[in-house]
């Protein structure tokens, strides 16, 4: 699928296939410019009967692990983070951020860590747990920037209305994929905000909103010097400053 994106439209695909061989790894990183894997939690006692992690044995904290580092050996520019509210502590979370940041300084890979906050929904086993609040992901978020003061920190808006500008005074520079076209598929219930209002709301905090491609301008150089058409693609939708092209796209 990501060949069939790079050969037969203009766009740039960032896969989250789940747990990866290090086959799988340089067989998607020949097609993509990036690629992630949420590490949710180093907690594996979330795993146990009833818990967030209750039969999902792909989120076995150590296999998660494994498929980061291994991006991390072949230089892939990756995407993970923590999902807070699944049951946690405040110092699994710590701990979560730490193991995240072992790993980068080791390999020097991760793009961006993504905080996420646990939403219920009626049909989930979770229906009734209490989501976090306000505070705690702010505070996560400051203690995210503080651990990896240079990495790209991200928080989605949707699940952060109607004060999601305040993320910005938390720590957070990217607020992840936002489409006019599609849904937020794994929360279709959290619409998006509209363009125009998160660029104002961006800009009432002293930033200004800015499309970027899947991997960030501190990792093109390493991606450009790959042949083929994955650099083809990447150096037609470049802008002189890293980020994405201005277009006038509909």
């Amino acid at each position: 699928m990501c060949e069939l994106v790079l050969r037969e439209t203009s766009l740039l695909p960032h896969p989250n296939p789940g747990l990866l061989s290090a086959e799988w790894i340089a067989r998607l990183a020949a097609v993509s410019p990036s690629m992630g894997l949420m590490l949710e939690s180093v907690n594996s006692a979330l795993l146990a009967p009833g818990a967030a992690h209750d039969n999902a044995p792909d989120k076995v904290p150590a296999k998660r692990l494994r498929t980061i580092e291994e991006a991390g050996k072949q230089r892939v520019p990756f995407t993970t983070g923590l999902l807070i509210g699944i049951g946690e502590t405040l110092e699994d979370r710590v701990d979560t951020l730490l193991a995240i940041r072992d790993l980068h300084d080791c390999y020097g890979h991760i793009q961006e860590v993504i905080v996420q906050n646990f939403r219920a929904k009626p049909t989930i086993p979770m229906a009734n747990s209490p989501e976090p609040s306000q505070g705690e992901m702010l505070r996560t978020v400051a203690v995210a920037r503080l651990l990896m003061p240079k990495v790209n920190i991200q928080a989605p808006p949707n699940l952060n209305a109607p004060y999601y500008e305040e993320l910005l005074d938390a720590g957070i520079n990217d607020w992840g994929g936002i489409s006019p076209l599609t849904p937020d598929y794994i929360n279709p219930e959290k619409p998006w905000p509209h363009l125009e209002q998160l660029r104002l709301r961006t800009a009432g905090k002293g930033f200004q909103l800015r499309q970027r491609l899947p991997a960030y301008p501190e990792f093109l150089s390493g991606l450009m010097a790959r042949p083929g058409l994955l650099t083809e693609r990447l150096q037609a939708a470049t802008g002189g400053d890293g980020l994405a092209k201005e277009t006038r796209a509909a």
